[in-house]
């Protein structure tokens, strides 16, 4: 699957639960990958960051924004204002 479909998803989630809302990478893992959704976590958090170099999404980390270079463990996504 191409990052391009990834990226799409992500936008389309983060779009439908809300500005206000974010959405965990692992739930666009599972809606394009379900029977082995683990092995493509590391497509979709690089999708996101591509994203956020976008100024399409926010990644966070515990509420705050973080960077691809920073983070370690689970992130959030949400789309931008």
């Amino acid at each position: 699957m191409h990052d391009s479909t990834i990226e799409q998803s992500i936008l389309q989630m983060a779009a439908s639960r809300g500005a206000d809302k974010t959405i965990c990478p692992s739930e666009v893992a599972r809606a394009l990958f379900p029977a082995d959704w683990r092995n493509h976590m590391e497509e979709v958090r690089q999708s996101a960051f591509q994203l956020q170099q976008e100024g399409k999404v926010s990644v966070t980390q515990k509420g705050q924004p973080v960077h691809s270079h920073e983070v370690k463990g689970p992130i959030r996504i949400k789309i931008s204002r």
